[in-house]
C-alpha cells in the first residue's frame, strides 16, 4: 500500500509537472467581438477594427479540406487552439491530387474539373471546417487554390485548369461564398513563383475575390526561398507580405534575404515567414547527411522571424501538413503518421512566444540591432534584437554573450529577466542603470539552449514577461 501510494505521488507529480509546463490557452484562441481584421495605422501590424493587434500565429494545415473527416478535423482543430493557434492555412483545391482524389467523404471539389462548376458537397464540407474554425476563434488563411492548377510543370499532379478568364470568375465566386465568414484571410498563391505566364491567373484570382470580398485581408503563398514582395507589392489586392524560407536554411541568412528586406520596402507593408523549416522535417531532403529540423529549429526561425520585424508565424510539421497515414503515399521522407506528431515540443514552444509578445506593447515593437554592440557571430548562431515602448528582446539562440546598449531603451533603470522560450517561464536577473553598456551571457550555451533577454523600463512596472 505504501508503494502504491509514493508510485501515485509520483505519477501525479509527474503529470502536474507536465500540464503546468503546458499551460494551456483556455477559451477561443480568438475574440472575434473586437471586429474584422485590417493593417495597423503603422502599416506594420494587423488589428481588429476596435484596434486590438492580433497575433498571427500560424500552422500550415494544407490538406485539412482534402484528408481528414469531421471527427478528424475537430480533434486537429481542438489541438492548435489548445496551443494558441490563430491561423489554420489550408488549401480548398488541395495539392495531393486534389481535383481527382475525393475528399474524406468522397466528394470531388470541381465537376469535371471545371473551376466554374463547383460541387456543392465538397464546398459544404469547406464550410463546416471554417465555421467550426471559427467557434474555436481561429481564423483559415485560406487558399482558393494550389500551384499545380496554375503551373503544373514545375511539380505536383495539376492538371492545370485556369486562365485569366476562369481565374477571374472562381475568384468572384469563391468570395462571395466566403465574404461574410468572419474568421478568414485570403492566401493567393501555393508554392508558387507569381511572374511570367503565372502572374496574370495569380492577379485575376485575388481581383476576382476582391472585387465581391471587402472584409477580408489578402496576401500571396511564394515558393519555396521567395517572398510575395517579388511580384506582388505594389499590388493594391496585396494587404501584406509573406515569405517562404523554405525546407533548406538553418542560417539567418535568409531571414536577411526575405523579412529583413521586406521590412524596409517602401510602400511599408506588413510581413512575416508563411512557411518555415517544418518540425520533423528532413533538412534539405536529405536527411542521412543533415538530419531532421526539430523544435530548435522551430523556436530559432520563430523568434528570428519576430525579432526581424515580421507581425506573426508560421508553423509547419511535415506529416501534419500532409495529413499523413499509413494509408495515403507520402510527399518525400516522413517518419511519422500526421496524428502522432500534434504533441511535439515545437508546437507547444509557440504559445510562450505569443504571450510573450502580447504581454508588452505591441504595436510599438521595431527590429532594433543597433541595441547589441557589433561582434561576429556566425549565421547559425545570429543574435537578434527588438525594441518596443519601455522594453527590449534579445533573442541568444545559441549561448553566446553579447554587449547591449541600454541606453537605447531610454529608461532610467532597467529590470532585466532572462525568459526561457522552452517552458514560458522568466527569471528576474536584477534592476539595473538604464544608461551603461552591458555584456549578457545566457544561462546555458550550445544548441538547443536559446534563451531571451528581456529588458523592461522600470518605471512602466510590467508584468512578469510572458504571463
Amino acid at each position: 500500500m505504501k508503494q502504491l501510494l509514493c508510485t501515485s505521488i509520483v505519477i501525479f507529480l509527474t503529470v502536474s509537472v507536465f500540464y503546468a509546463q503546458e499551460n494551456p490557452w483556455k477559451g477561443p484562441s480568438i475574440d472575434f467581438s473586437h471586429g474584422k481584421l485590417k493593417v495597423s495605422d503603422n502599416k506594420r501590424f494587423l488589428v481588429f477594427e476596435d484596434g486590438t493587434p492580433f497575433f498571427y500565429l500560424g500552422d500550415t494545415g494544407w490538406e485539412l479540406f482534402h484528408r481528414l473527416n469531421k471527427t478528424e478535423t475537430e480533434k486537429y482543430l481542438e489541438n492548435r487552439r489548445v496551443k494558441g493557434f490563430t491561423v489554420i492555412q489550408a488549401v480548398a483545391l488541395a495539392e495531393l491530387d486534389g481535383l481527382n482524389t475525393p475528399n474524406a467523404e468522397g466528394n470531388k471539389p470541381l465537376i469535371d474539373n471545371d473551376p466554374l462548376r463547383p460541387n456543392e458537397a465538397y464546398f459544404s464540407h469547406v464550410d463546416w471546417v471554417i465555421k467550426t474554425a471559427a467557434e474555436k476563434g481561429i481564423f483559415i488563411g485560406l487558399l482558393p487554390t494550389w500551384g499545380d492548377k496554375v503551373d503544373p510543370q514545375r511539380w505536383g499532379k495539376g492538371p492545370k485548369i485556369f486562365n485569366k478568364d476562369n481565374a477571374y470568375r472562381y475568384g468572384q465566386w469563391i468570395g462571395t461564398r466566403y465574404k461574410d465568414f468572419k474568421n478568414i484571410i485570403w492566401i493567393n498563391g501555393g508554392d508558387r513563383e507569381g511572374g511570367g505566364d503565372n502572374f496574370p491567373i495569380w492577379n485575376a484570382i485575388a481581383q476576382g475575390i476582391k472585387s465581391v470580398d471587402k472584409n477580408h485581408l489578402m496576401t500571396f503563398h511564394p515558393m519555396g526561398e521567395n517572398s510575395s514582395s517579388a511580384w506582388f507589392h505594389n499590388s493594391s489586392w496585396l494587404d501584406f507580405n509573406m515569405a517562404q524560407t523554405g525546407h533548406g536554411q538553418r542560417s539567418y541568412a535568409a531571414y536577411i534575404r526575405f523579412i529583413v528586406r521586406d521590412y524596409n520596402l517602401k510602400p511599408i507593408k506588413p510581413c512575416l515567414d508563411g512557411e518555415p523549416r517544418y518540425e520533423d522535417h528532413p533538412v534539405g531532403w536529405n536527411p542521412g547527411i543533415l538530419g531532421w529540423f526539430n523544435d530548435e529549429d522551430v523556436r530559432q526561425a520563430l523568434y528570428w522571424d519576430l525579432f526581424s520585424g515580421a507581425f506573426g508565424h508560421t508553423y509547419g510539421c511535415h506529416p501534419i501538413w500532409q495529413m499523413k497515414t499509413p494509408e495515403r503515399e507520402a510527399v518525400g521522407l516522413v517518419r511519422n503518421n500526421w496524428y502522432d506528431v500534434l504533441d511535439l515540443p515545437g508546437a507547444y514552444d509557440l504559445i510562450y512566444a505569443r504571450r510573450l509578445i502580447e504581454s508588452r506593447p505591441f504595436l510599438s515593437r521595431v527590429p532594433d540591432q543597433s541595441l547589441i554592440v557589433p561582434a561576429y557571430y556566425p549565421e547559425t548562431d545570429y543574435i537578434v534584437a527588438t525594441r518596443g515602448d519601455g522594453y527590449a528582446f534579445v533573442y541568444f539562440p545559441t549561448g553566446y554573450s553579447a554587449e547591449i546598449i541600454l541606453g537605447k531603451i531610454g529608461a532610467k533603470q532597467i529590470t532585466a529577466y532572462w525568459f526561457d522560450p522552452r517552458t514560458g517561464s522568466a527569471k528576474l536577473i536584477e534592476s539595473m542603470d538604464g544608461s551603461v553598456t552591458r555584456k549578457f551571457t545566457p544561462p546555458t550555451a550550445g544548441r538547443g539552449n536559446d534563451w531571451i533577454l528581456v529588458l523592461d523600463d522600470a518605471s512602466k512596472n510590467f508584468k512578469t514577461p510572458g504571463l
